[in-house]
């Protein structure tokens, strides 16, 4: 089975694990608890030393990006005050990253797996058969 780009899309999208598809990432009932592998596939989700990481920057450039700068730019121009931005950023900087914790989580393997496709098991045994012909 190869897994193409757009599925590693798709199943990113969807919280699935992107080599499978099945809906694994997270353990059943935790809301912030990953597991350390698929148990369909036995694709291992944190990659090693710092892979962890990789989620808590998609957060924050979602937060800085889609919060903290809107809300910079509403207090400079005047439209809010400088108050009501910072407490309202302050809030935005707890909110959102429990919010998007899970999908972090699933949109890091997503781009990790669709620059590195070959990393993924199904991916690996087509690459096989790819260099054979």
């Amino acid at each position: 089975m190869h897994v193409t780009r757009s599925q590693i899309v798709s199943r990113g999208l969807h919280q699935a694990c992107p080599n499978c598809g099945s809906r694994t990432l997270f353990q059943p009932g935790k809301r912030f608890a990953i597991n350390p592998a698929c148990p369909a596939c036995g694709l291992k989700f944190d990659r090693g030393d710092g892979f962890f990481l990789g989620p808590f920057v998609v957060i924050y450039t979602f937060t800085v990006a889609f919060a903290i700068v809107p809300l910079l730019v509403l207090s400079i121009f005047g439209l809010i005050g400088p108050a009501a931005a910072i407490t309202l950023g302050g809030g935005c900087a707890f909110a959102i990253p429990a919010l998007l914790y899970r999908s972090s989580w699933s949109w890091w393997l997503m781009g990790y797996f669709y620059f590195l496709p070959e990393k993924l098991p199904h991916n690996r045994g087509a690459l096989r058969e790819d260099e054979e012909e």
